[in-house]
């Protein structure tokens, strides 16, 4: 697997994991996606460790732990996929790995990336953008007058 390819596949993942259940669910009824597959790993429910930096920048500490779901399949026509999802979303998990498989079929990648990848992506992109906004509309400017007494 090339750098390129890596790189989008770690894109189209992320997106896959921290995107909404209902509206993945949304996605993959519209689009009528059926792929004949098989189960490697069923999906199951566990926990991660979430680590955390102060500041950013500071030294790595154990947040907490997140419950998260994963799934892997392999379709009829060899491609496997994974799915890892926030939460307890069995179902979700499964659709996250059949679209990470479909994603790797030559011939189905570009369809999925138009109307599951795509969508979510841009949703995910404008609840930023929103709270982004949010949280700018609270920043308040300190400043400090000279008040001349030298």
């Amino acid at each position: 697997m090339t750098d390129t390819t890596q790189s989008a596949r770690k894109a189209w993942l992320g997106t896959l994991a921290k995107a909404p259940a209902a509206e993945m669910a949304r996605l993959w009824q519209g689009a009528g996606y059926a792929p004949e597959y098989e189960v490697l790993r069923a999906p199951e429910i566990g926990a991660v460790m979430v680590r955390g930096r102060a500041g950013a920048a500071g030294a790595a500490f154990n947040l907490g732990e997140m419950t998260v779901t994963r799934c892997s399949v392999r379709l009829v026509t060899g491609e496997v996929g994974h799915g890892y999802v926030q939460g307890r979303g069995k179902g979700h998990a499964l659709q996250a790995a059949l679209t990470d498989a479909l994603m790797q079929s030559p011939d189905a990648a570009e369809d999925v990336a138009t109307r599951i990848i795509a969508p979510l992506a841009q949703q995910a992109h404008a609840e930023r953008s929103t709270r982004a906004a949010k949280a700018a509309a609270t920043k308040v400017d300190f400043f400090t007058i000279a008040r001349g007494e030298d």
